[in-house]
């Protein structure tokens, strides 16, 4: 295997992977052949990662298992699910999609996860984890149910694996007898350590054709007999459990498998020839290393999780943990104020500002308890968990859990802080309702990645979370305009009594001076930080920064709202009696958000006004970077100067002529 200590900043030399278009021309492939092509694929996704930014960490660790996936399974046609997607770039690279991986996660190129409508060999469009088990048997049923011999694989990270819905999947398969493969991934981020020679030597014998055939016809001779098969069945099962973790999948009813080393690319092959044509669950684990081949990733996989673009001057700094290494960007813990020779302060990332603030806030009240479903580095719970490690869980990705739990320690007088991605706690929303919300438990929810995130597309935009939590009674919603209100936010949301949530934008903030102390802002008042005519723009969170230049452009009057949910009744009344028009703006989808509890509380008051809600159209926005989306969605400054000239003739007269802008 070749290593490598630097990303390639010029495309590397690959000719044998030249020729593959489809994995059809893989299968034809010698064991030499398929080495060297495991090589040049390692070499390429390096290289076109580093062109365009995104997860490789995952993907140079399973180029082996990829290479002999598509080498002893006859894909399309055999159905291949990747959990979670990050691994599949590897895969992408071999169906068809090599030239086109610079420009993955760009505006307009490839998906950064597998996408059924990008290509035949994407079974399954993933972007949540923990899914494949589930959508591979269906696969495999309905293949049943059409009498089909096509062959389903489901490969998953041990990450993965500890999602509830992922052992649903398990046990359902087990009890259905589907013709299934499970690929446990575990490149020991996660589970199960080393077990040693005896479980490789144990792996080589179980996939071997004449235990295979000695286990088969056993059972033919064996089930005659009462009590033998079910006898042979344990002993054999207590064999496996002394040298490896078979026990508990045997016991849910797979056929297992392993461990083997994912990096012995022969190993893999005969493995999967040999388990491709058993029938029933069956299960594999394969042990792989995450960075496998890039030795800066290798020593930090979790820092090399995936990278920005690089630009060729500084490529070579990847190698030396260098300024554009993930680990060279990680958020300094203390507060940032205003810059030597700067009048304005330096613009921070708003998950920074709620890492301090949990910090500063736990060693003021013992009672605060930070809880996150497996997003401890992209929440900016790292400082948190090493100061305050008794009173930090991360429960790892199971979001049902991580809410219940809350609700828990909330009936005991805690003060738990669930941080949570604004696309992830949609997996927890019967918990949020039924076990907090119905309780009136008194649990903060930050929101992190709130609005469009960006390159990780439609899956992972925080899109919908005003319209779910609007309708939830009791809930307290808030939204930041900048560093400053976030740090009083998540105050105000932590003293309510009650569930309360503050949602924040991925990124920087337009930076605003953050106070040290841990004073409330008040829930349920707006501030107007503009005065115009006619018109009013009604500006929720991030949104502000962009409201505020239309309405310099506009002579419009500037509220930010601040509060979402209760809205400031008599900062939308006074809006409504001194203007002709009303316009919401809110990085949320239209349906639901925050402009729909405008447009109620109107109607409730008997107030006839022209409203303009903007937002987030009623489509899914694909991927690209968030300046992008915003225009695409009209909701820069531009969009949504346009999207007000656009009115009808009657509300034109509010709107001063283009010429004096």
């Amino acid at each position: 295997m070749k290593l490598f200590d630097e990303i390639p900043v010029e495309r590397p030399a690959t000719p044998l992977l030249d020729t593959i278009d489809t994995p059809d021309a893989l299968r034809s492939m010698s064991t030499t052949q398929l080495r060297t092509l495991a090589d040049e694929l390692r070499a390429y996704l390096l290289y076109s990662v580093g062109c365009s930014g995104g997860h490789f960490g995952a993907g140079l660790g399973v180029i082996e298992l990829t290479v002999a996936l598509h080498h002893a399974l006859e894909t399309p046609y055999d159905r291949l699910v990747w959990d979670v997607g990050h691994q599949a770039y590897p895969h992408k690279i071999l169906t068809g999609r090599r030239e086109a991986m610079t420009t993955i996660r760009q505006y307009g190129g490839l998906a950064a996860f597998p996408k059924r409508g990008e290509s035949e060999y994407d079974t399954f469009g993933v972007g949540h984890s923990s899914t494949s088990i589930s959508a591979a048997l269906g696969m495999a049923l309905a293949a049943r149910t059409r009498g089909e011999k096509r062959r389903v694989c489901a490969v998953i990270g041990d990450g993965a694996l500890t999602a509830g819905m992922a052992f649903e999947a398990l046990a359902h398969a087990g009890h259905v007898d589907a013709n299934l493969l499970v690929i446990l991934n575990d490149n020991e981020m996660s589970i199960s350590e080393n077990v040693g020679g005896m479980a490789t030597y144990l792996a080589r014998i179980l996939t071997s054709a004449p235990y295979i055939t000695v286990r088969e016809g056993g059972k033919k001779v064996l089930s005659k007999l009462p009590g033998a098969l079910e006898l042979a069945r344990r002993t054999e099962e207590h064999v496996k459990g002394m040298v490896s973790p078979a026990t508990l999948f045997e016991e849910m009813g797979f056929n297992y498998i392993g461990p083997i080393d994912g990096h012995d690319l022969p190993g893999l092959v005969h493995a999967l020839r040999t388990m491709r044509d058993l029938d029933g669950p069956q299960f594999l684990h394969i042990k792989t290393s995450k960075g496998k081949g890039f030795r800066p990733a290798e020593a930090d996989p979790i820092g090399y999780h995936a990278i920005t673009k690089l630009e060729k001057a500084n490529a070579a700094e990847i190698g030396q943990g260098g300024p554009q290494s993930p680990a060279a960007q990680a958020p300094a813990s203390a507060k940032s104020g205003p810059s030597s020779g700067s009048s304005r302060p330096k613009p921070r990332k708003f998950c920074n500002v709620f890492g301090d603030w949990l910090c500063d806030m736990a060693a003021a009240d013992g009672r605060l308890i930070g809880i996150t479903p497996a997003m401890r580095e992209g929440s900016d719970l790292v400082r948190f968990s090493q100061e305050y490690p008794e009173r930090y869980y991360d429960v790892a990705i199971a979001e049902q859990h991580a809410l219940t739990l809350a609700a828990g320690m909330a009936c005991e007088g805690m003060k738990p802080v669930v941080a949570i991605y604004s696309t992830f706690l949609q997996r927890g929303y019967d918990q949020l309702i039924h076990d907090i919300a119905v309780q009136h438990l008194d649990v903060t929810f930050a929101i992190d990645r709130a609005g469009l995130v960006g390159e990780d597309g439609p899956t992972h935009h925080g899109a919908l979370d005003l319209s779910y939590l609007r309708c939830v009674p009791g809930m307290v919603i808030l939204a930041p305009a900048d560093e400053a209100e976030c740090r009083a936010m998540l105050s105000a949301a932590y003293h309510h009594s009650g569930p309360a949530a503050v949602r924040y934008p991925r990124g920087t903030g337009p930076g605003s001076e953050i106070p040290v102390h841990l004073d409330a802002l008040e829930i349920g008042r707006a501030e107007r930080r503009r005065k115009g005519s006619k018109i009013a723009l009604l500006a929720f969170g991030s949104l502000n920064t962009p409201a505020a230049e239309a309405a310099e452009r506009l002579d419009a009057t500037h509220y930010n709202m601040r509060s979402v949910k209760p809205l400031d009744r008599q900062a939308v009344l006074e809006a409504a009696r001194e203007h002709e028009l009303l316009v919401t703006l809110e990085e949320n989808a239209v349906a639901g958000g925050a402009g729909s509890g405008v447009n109620e509380l109107l109607a409730d008051e008997g107030v006839q006004v022209a409203v303009l809600n903007l937002g987030i159209p009623d489509r899914f926005i694909e991927h690209g970077k968030p300046a992008q989306l915003l225009h695409e969605c009209g909701l820069d400054a531009e969009g949504i100067e346009a999207a007000i000239r656009r009115r009808p003739v009657s509300t034109q007269e509010s709107v001063p002529p283009e010429a004096g802008k």
